[in-house]
């Protein structure tokens, strides 16, 4: 096993997951931050070998105890819904980065969001770029990593139906715009590779993108796959829940106005999951409860 530690902050969610993952297949050393050390998720993680570290969001003696002699740290923020867990947000991004700089971390790869490098007017990504600009101003060596779409949400939220033996995919982005995704999978090997200096990202920051297609490829690519025909329909944002996702949509088209340089995650870690390689390596399949299939 090798001698290097790294500290990561979000261990028992799925981007954090990811990130371990990664890091023990290269044989580090994992020190998970985690609240609760009985829970499910905590065990699974110390039956692989990772040690727990319990701390407290809001003692910032625990927190930098746990961030002592390492050699690299990862954290994400809690994902923010509204106003009130913004707050909560940028609280918990700067205990930690106050942390980190504490015990003099070498190295903090923050796991932010696309769009992150300035304020773009959706209040769960704003609290991002704050966070960022935290941690810059802390004098530690920092590195953003800034997922974009997660290709794991065509699994769940924006998942393709089957209808009368056609692949039917509806999102609220206009046809011709082009979606930029990434796979969770992928946040983790990117993270990991920065974090144990096999790569490094130029500028200090990487846009993680695995691919980019419009929504009528999306759908064909999910169609190809099934052996069916396939459509895409574009909705309106006013489909969408609330204020912060028809923001995020809107995000959405306006990221597509710039082309992603995939060739850069790609020189981080080669193997990243374009749409299709995603589609194949999950073994997705056609749903096959929708009405009328």
């Amino acid at each position: 096993m090798s001698t290097v530690t790294i500290a990561v902050f979000g261990a028992t969610g799925n981007q954090g997951g990811a990130v371990v993952d990664a890091l023990l297949d290269h044989e580090a050393r994992v020190r998970a931050l985690v609240r609760d050390p009985q829970s499910d998720r905590a065990q699974a993680l110390a039956a692989r070998g990772v040690e727990l570290a319990v701390v407290r969001a809001d003692d910032p003696a625990s927190l930098a105890a746990a961030l002592t002699a390492v050699e690299g740290f990862y954290f994400m923020t809690p994902e923010a819904n509204s106003l009130e867990e913004i707050e909560v947000e940028i609280r918990i991004g700067t205990a930690l980065v106050d942390a980190a700089a504490d015990a003099s971390v070498p190295h903090v790869v923050f796991n932010s969001v696309f769009g992150a490098d300035r304020e773009t007017g959706v209040p769960h990504h704003d609290s991002k770029h704050w966070v960022e600009e935290y941690l810059r101003k802390s004098g530690l060596r920092a590195t953003m990593v800034r997922p974009t779409a997660f290709m794991e949400n065509f699994t769940s939220v924006m998942a393709p139906s089957l209808e009368h033996g056609e692949i039917v995919l509806r999102l609220p982005l206009p046809e011709d715009v082009a979606l930029k995704m990434i796979s969770i999978r992928d946040i983790g090997r990117v993270a990991a590779a920065l974090l144990l200096g096999t790569a490094e990202a130029p500028g200090g920051a990487v846009e993680l993108v695995g691919d980019e297609l419009t929504g009528p490829r999306i759908a064909a690519a999910f169609g190809a796959r099934a052996g069916l025909p396939a459509r895409y329909e574009a909705l309106p944002l006013s489909v969408l829940p609330n204020e912060f996702d028809q923001a995020m949509f809107r995000q959405f088209a306006e990221a597509a106005e710039h082309p992603s340089d995939l060739a850069v995650v790609r020189s981080i870690e080669p193997a990243t999951l374009d749409l299709a390689e995603w589609i194949r390596a999950t073994s997705w399949t056609a749903p096959t409860n929708a009405a009328g299939s």
